[in-house]
């Protein structure tokens, strides 16, 4: 990509050390404008303000995904910035924002269970619904979903069914409205990491945990934020713009199927 000619929207970007912020980062190295929403609205500003730090258009606003209004505000937030000219059109939309659950089943209540899949899998939802009219319009986009491994064996990792749930619906939700655009121009794919090197399982886990996790991986680490920054990157690159309704797996082996 020559200069900044589109603007990616990347939710669950604020976190330290999360795969969103990677992704402001490693879209704002690619040329990107980058706008950055998060529940934590100081956050987003301060990610924001970093990437503007290095010579990137960057935008940030306060979302909560799961709710309509807030994504809808949001949006019009982000569509003022358009029209004023200080963003370029939104080209990708890449939905990171989520939360886990490492609770046995039984123990899990209605609260949570409506929880998990509000944020992630309702979340992924409005702000996609939010932002495609514009790529239509466009007859150019990329829309990028975070699924996990855990959908696709069953848990297994740390979340567990609440969480598999979610992200297994995703993955429906990925298929299904990349085959509905046809060819529209806009292009709907998953990634579904493995365990990643994040403060998701922060406070909630233990070292043994984490080295069981590790070993359990054939090339012997865990995924870091770029590795899967990265391959989101190129999801939203013309390179990819074949790819229509996939699932990118970033596991190091740990699931083959």
């Amino acid at each position: 990509m020559t200069g900044i000619r589109r603007t990616a929207v990347i939710t669950g970007a604020g976190a330290p050390r999360g795969i969103g912020r990677a992704t402001a980062a490693r879209f704002a190295r690619d040329g990107w404008a980058v706008v950055v929403l998060d529940l934590d609205e100081p956050a987003a500003k301060e990610v924001a303000d970093d990437l503007a730090a290095t010579g990137a258009t960057a935008f940030s606003h306060g979302v909560d995904v799961a709710d309509e209004a807030s994504v809808l505000a949001a949006y019009s937030a982000v569509r003022a910035e358009v029209e004023a000219g200080r963003l370029p059109g939104v080209g990708a939309v890449v939905n990171i924002a989520g939360i886990t659950s490492p609770v046995p089943f039984l123990e899990t209540t209605l609260d949570l269970w409506n929880k998990v899949l509000a944020v992630n899998a309702t979340g992924t939802y409005l702000v996609t619904k939010a932002f495609l009219p514009d790529l239509i319009e466009a007859g150019w986009g990329r829309i990028v979903t975070m699924s996990s491994v855990s959908a696709q064996q069953g848990g297994g990792v740390f979340g567990r069914t609440p969480y598999s749930t979610a992200k297994a619906a995703i993955l429906g939700f990925t298929k299904s409205l990349a085959r509905e655009l046809g060819d529209a121009g806009v292009t709907v794919n998953a990634v579904a990491p493995g365990a990643v090197e994040t403060d998701i399982r922060a406070g909630s886990t233990t070292a043994e945990l984490e080295a069981a996790i590790t070993s359990s991986v054939p090339l012997g680490r865990q995924a870091t934020v770029d590795d899967v920054a990265g391959v989101i990157a190129w999801l939203a690159s013309d390179d990819a713009g074949y790819l229509q309704g996939t699932t990118i797996d970033i596991n190091g082996g740990s699931y083959l199927h």
